[in-house]
């Protein structure tokens, strides 16, 4: 069919339980879109593909190609998401106007989602780029220390056209400092023919550094996927209800939120699942240890 809403969920998150009653009023106002519910843990390969890292996640296709996503879990969002992907065959200048601005400011929060980022085609370790713009853009980049965040612009097609002309620059790769665009490869070589390039973007801590001040950051540590509010993963959500129990003043780390920290503590901790637990400074261990 012309629209297909695809709901990533977990039996175990009474977010998601809430958001299947909203698409279920939905599936009822707009009879022509499939709405679809995809139990993220039982379909490991799908949820990889799609970079699902947490429930719930809304991804929508049309004709077999994806569109949009929503993170998280926002009722009114999905409905303004729906209304505007079903009617957009029929779209009346206004509603174009609304996406418009929508858009923005989705374009705004992603250029100010870390102090350096770069769009760009796949991603730092896997750039898709037949003329390999990307690949030598990250090899600059990696070869200075800069500290920076990418967003792969073909993961989202709406984002991919639509800061051609928030930005008024037509290629990719492009590298932003402070919100502000910086420019594309040749711009980034001649900053660093100039010496310019150490001064304009900000370095990267060394990760054994910051590691250590995210496990002393308070006297007890806990990285999981999610937060003290929200945990996006079972044993998450079993080691908060134990810790919440306990009366244990704690702190956390969200691991979906940075993939540097999340790899990084595996080898740095030799300890490879989450959540972690650590007392000022040392490793206790993770849910079992814990229980």
């Amino acid at each position: 069919r012309s629209l297909a809403v695809v709901h990533f969920w977990a039996p175990w998150a009474p977010q998601c339980a809430q958001m299947n009653e909203v698409m279920a009023a939905l599936a009822k106002e707009h009879t022509q879109v499939s709405f679809v519910k995809l139990e993220a843990e039982a379909v490991p390969e799908v949820s990889e593909k799609y970079g699902i890292t947490s429930v719930p996640t809304f991804l929508f296709f049309k004709n077999s190609q994806k569109v949009d996503r929503l993170d998280g879990a926002h009722a009114p969002e999905l409905t303004k998401k729906v209304q505007r992907h079903a009617s957009s065959s029929s779209i009346s200048v206004g509603s174009n106007q609304t996406a418009k601005e929508d858009l923005n400011v989705r374009l705004k929060k992603l250029i100010n989602a870390a102090p350096c980022m770069l769009f760009m085609k796949g991603s730092p370790k896997e750039p898709r780029c037949g003329k390999s713009f990307s690949k030598q853009m990250v090899e600059i980049l990696n070869k200075h220390g800069v500290s920076f965040s990418s967003f792969d612009i073909f993961s989202d097609e709406e984002v991919r056209q639509g800061l051609k002309t928030y930005s008024n620059w037509p290629t990719y790769p492009q590298l932003y400092v402070a919100g502000e665009l910086i420019g594309g490869l040749d711009i980034v070589k001649e900053l660093e023919a100039s010496g310019e390039l150490d001064t304009v973007c900000p370095k990267a801590q060394k990760l054994e550094d910051r590691l250590k001040n995210l496990i002393n950051k308070a006297p007890v540590m806990l990285f999981m996927k999610g937060s003290k509010q929200m945990a996006k993963c079972g044993f998450s959500k079993q080691i908060l209800e134990i810790l919440n129990n306990t009366g244990v003043d704690y702190e956390t780390f969200d691991i979906l939120e940075d993939e540097e920290v999340r790899q990084g503590l595996k080898t740095f901790s030799n300890w490879p699942t989450y959540p972690q637990l650590y007392v000022k400074g040392e490793l206790v261990g993770g849910l079992d240890i814990v229980k």
